[in-house]
């Protein structure tokens, strides 16, 4: 078993352990196992050429996500915002013992970590591919789980939710979203998101091209 294989089986075994299932194609599966392996998926299919590294970080995008409960943060984007905060660290991690336990040197170590912390978005190619990818699997998976988690959301907050996670992601991100088979619905607030946010998206998209 190769350093790569290695590590995606740790990963796996790790998030295996979940307290949370989920039932896919009439199997049930942990919910992180089946995140990750979407994640995998989409990687694939959005960037063929993926690195390695890459490969990894999406991967392990919430390895075992559930040692850090919403819970104990407080309500409110303040308190959600230092929880994804603390989540990403901890991804992290994980990701320096599974990593070192399997061969991988420092550089790749901190590299893994960039990606997973989201750092350097817009300026380093393989932070920004990952974000585009969470951001894909978000709209094709999860949109309708969050929706229904959501009930108070009116569309106005919706879009403006759509909107937010548009501008973290790049020109290629952006033609992903528009290709999936969306439901009418999310479509809708899709197109609504892009009309609200149409000049700041033509800006970033001229400082990409600039790059």
């Amino acid at each position: 078993m190769s350093n790569f294989e290695a590590v995606i089986k740790a990963i796996d075994e790790a998030n295996a352990e979940s307290p949370r299932k989920i039932t896919v194609d009439g199997r049930e599966q942990s919910y992180e196992n089946v995140y990750s392996e979407r994640m995998s998926a989409v990687l694939a299919r959005l960037y063929p050429d993926a690195s390695e590294l890459l490969k990894i970080a999406a991967r392990a995008q919430h390895i075992r996500r559930w040692d850090i409960p919403r819970s104990d943060f407080p309500t409110g984007p303040k308190g959600y915002n230092r929880w994804r905060k603390t989540c990403r660290e901890h991804h992290a991690e994980l990701m320096r013992d599974i990593m070192s336990a399997n061969g991988y040197t420092e550089a790749d170590i901190e590299a893994v970590g960039t990606y997973l912390k989201k750092e350097k978005l817009k300026k380093n190619d393989e932070s920004q591919a990952l974000e585009n990818v969470v951001d894909v699997v978000f709209l094709e998976y999860y949109w309708d789980e969050f929706v229904e988690k959501f009930p108070q959301y009116d569309d106005d907050k919706l879009i403006d939710i759509v909107g937010k996670t548009l501008l973290k992601m790049s020109s290629h991100g952006h033609q992903a979203a528009l290709a999936l088979d969306l439901p009418a619905d999310t479509l809708k607030i899709v197109g609504a998101a892009l009309e609200r946010q149409k000049d700041k998206l033509a800006a970033l998209a001229a400082a990409e091209q600039n790059r």
